[in-house]
């Protein structure tokens, strides 16, 4: 196995805005021939090592993994509150955040490495929201988890159908995604014909996946060991069936 890196600058359309956008793709070079792969949209303060290696595990698993940008120019900060203002931003402008996610796919699927008709997308808090926007442009992508995203809708949304199976991994206790939340996200992905699954864990909050957000720094957000470990398993048997 080795596993390689390569960053990527790419562009979108005029909807995107903010460009240009770096993305770090990692594939494994031993093996040969085209292979699925696997956007990795990240948390609200942008790319940093944590989707780094979740990409890079997706490239272990035999796919390629993508660890996108979504604010452009490859803008990433450890600062909360500038986090908060870039995401509150891009938040504000739902079609310019699903154009970029969309202009993201077009690029993984132009990689060498990568088979286009096998293509799914993973993302964690705002990312999550992304990967869902995503589905609900009607991509063509064969899948997307949301690893403890915000499930709202976006006005700006079309009414298509959503062509992508959806997997929803969430902290039950999770402020930014309330109960009715998830009745309400139910309730869209069932109008628009998706084929979907939500799995929720008790006891878990908000970023549960991130082994730095200490468990009691703020109500209902935490990292949670064993919802971590079961949310990955459920994410890798769904890209087995998305890519099967």
């Amino acid at each position: 196995m080795t596993i390689e890196r390569l960053e990527i600058t790419y562009n979108g359309s005029d909807a995107c805005q903010g460009g240009p956008f770096v993305g770090a793709l990692f594939w494994d070079s031993a093996i040969a021939g085209p292979r699925p792969g696997v956007l990795v949209a990240p948390a609200f303060r942008g790319r940093a090592a944590f989707e780094e290696e979740s990409a890079r595990k997706i490239a272990e698993m035999g796919y390629v993994g993508f660890a996108i940008d979504y604010y452009g120019q490859g803008w990433t900060t450890t600062d909360a509150d500038e986090a908060h203002a870039a995401k509150g931003k891009l938040d504000a402008n739902r079609a310019a955040l699903a154009a970029r996610m969309v202009a993201a796919l077009e690029t993984l699927k132009a990689q060498d490495p990568v088979d286009p008709a096998r293509t799914a997308a993973i993302g964690y808090c705002f990312g999550g929201k992304a990967v869902l926007d995503l589905a609900r442009e009607g991509a063509d992508i064969g899948g997307v988890a949301s690893f403890h995203g915000i499930l709202d809708r976006a006005e700006s949304a079309p009414d298509v159908a959503i062509k992508s199976q959806v997997l929803v991994l969430h902290g039950w206790d999770d402020p930014l995604a309330t109960p009715q939340s998830v009745v309400e996200f139910g309730q869209e992905m069932t109008e628009r014909g998706a084929g979907w699954q939500l799995h929720a864990y008790g006891n878990t909050g908000h970023a549960f996946t991130n082994p730095a957000v200490k468990p009691g720094g703020q109500p209902g957000f935490g990292y949670s060991e064993s919802s971590a470990t079961r949310s990955w398993r459920s994410m890798c048997e769904f890209l087995k069936e998305v890519f099967a």
